[in-house]
């Protein structure tokens, strides 16, 4: 993996879950809209839509940078509209980019033929 790739890799994984955090907190002030006087929902959708935007530009960088699959692309899109996927997402990433750092480390050395 390049350090482009592992870059656009990192930015997607560092917006995941602020992301996902806005998402449930847009729900929260979403309910105490309607049952209470206190009204976030403004300035939560304005957070939340700014880090999804993030959100998809990243994921499309990282998308055109690793080659993933179609199924792997879909699969990071889908989490980011689901409540609490991205941190599923950010997992999966760091995962991802762990064993990708490993993978190049032992093909440096010799050990393998990753």
């Amino acid at each position: 993996m390049d350090l482009k790739t592992a870059t656009a890799i990192r930015r997607l994984r560092l917006v995941s879950a602020p992301e996902a955090i806005s998402f449930l907190l847009l729900l929260v002030c979403s309910v105490l809209k309607r049952t209470t006087d206190f009204n976030a929902v403004p300035v939560m959708g304005a957070v939340h839509g700014a880090l999804f935007v993030l959100y998809v530009i990243f994921w499309a960088d990282a998308w055109n940078r690793a080659k993933w699959s179609l199924k792997t692309a879909a699969l990071y899109f889908v989490l980011s509209v689901l409540p609490a996927g991205g941190f599923f997402a950010e997992r999966k990433l760091r995962r991802e980019t762990e064993d990708a750092v490993i993978a190049s480390r032992a093909r440096k050395e010799g050990v393998v033929g990753a």
